[in-house]
């Protein structure tokens, strides 16, 4: 697959407003680093970005958490690795990027607010957001992720 556009280069104006979004989730909001690693990388996965998936995992992974803990954000229902927290968190990722689909039902809202304040449900709501906005960008454009050195299966 051919990168279609560097949209780091095509407007520097929209990626600094971007940025913007990120810096504020990142690095003001004050949620929690691995409620925002888990709610990317579910965006992520369910977006089919491989290039975000590929750097948020590896995020994840620098910042402590498991290989088990990353591995099953895909199947997190089926698993019990998450804590009622972070169910709160994938269903409200599941719902908002799929909004169209989904409309943000008030089952999924709901359980929110047994866990988060109004300010860190709307700031977990902008960093869904954010995430997506990266995703569709990754993926309209084709961005390609780094190639690890591959290991062959022994």
């Amino acid at each position: 697959m051919q990168s279609r556009l560097d949209f780091t280069k095509a407007s520097p104006a929209a990626l600094q407003a971007v940025l913007g979004l990120e810096n504020y989730v990142s690095k003001q909001s004050g949620l929690d680093r691995h409620l925002i690693h888990l709610l990317k990388l579910r965006a992520s996965q369910i977006n089919g970005c491989a290039y975000c998936v590929d750097m948020h995992a590896k995020e994840a992974r620098r910042s402590g958490l498991s290989e088990q803990w990353i591995n099953l954000v895909s199947v997190w229902r089926e698993s019990p690795v998450f804590d009622e927290r972070e169910r709160a968190v994938l269903e409200w990722t599941e719902a908002l990027t799929n909004v169209a689909a989904t409309g943000a039902p008030s089952e999924t809202y709901e359980p929110l607010k047994d866990h988060f304040t109004e300010k860190e449900i709307m700031d977990l709501t902008v960093a869904i957001g954010t995430i997506n906005v990266w995703n569709r960008l990754a993926v309209g454009f084709r961005s390609q992720h780094p190639v690890d050195e591959v290991r062959k299966a022994s």
